[in-house]
């Protein structure tokens, strides 16, 4: 038995095991990439605030996390048909300066809205005539399920 392989076969040994390591690189690879396939994304919405009336209003400052928002609005009872706005403008905690217009509305009307910026400090002005409306404001909370 020879004490030294010949240089074919250490070339030999070194792509067996180059080729080796490869394949089992590819296949850990494979294990952690089906791993989070099986998590599942779920978004949750948390309660910022909630507000209703007829006419003007300025809320409490209020602060987000995201920056994300959803605005679910509506307006009702106008004073004749066909009459009544509403705006709904976020602004900064800190400046007052208007940062997102997130509704714009005439008439009676509902819908939902999906805005955003970035965490901060806000506070919503509500500017509204001859309707009585409401204001939700929620923000996103992202998580994920295992199976």
């Amino acid at each position: 038995m020879r004490p030294f392989a010949t240089w074919s076969e250490r070339v030999s040994r070194c792509l067996t095991l180059a080729l080796s390591a490869a394949l089992l690189a590819t296949a850990c690879r494979s294990q952690r990439a089906s791993s989070p396939a099986d998590a599942k994304e779920i978004i949750g919405w948390s309660r910022l605030g909630s507000w209703s009336g007829r006419g003007n209003l300025q809320t409490e400052t209020f602060t987000s996390e995201t920056g994300g928002f959803r605005v679910t609005w509506e307006t009702r009872n106008p004073l004749r048909p066909g009459a009544g706005t509403l705006k709904v403008t976020f602004r900064s905690g800190d400046s007052g300066n208007p940062i997102i217009e997130a509704v714009d509305a005439k008439g009676v009307d509902h819908d939902i809205e999906y805005v955003g910026d970035r965490p901060r400090w806000y506070y919503l002005t509500i500017e509204s005539m001859d309707v009585d409306w409401s204001v939700i404001v929620d923000e996103p909370i992202y998580g994920e399920t295992h199976k």
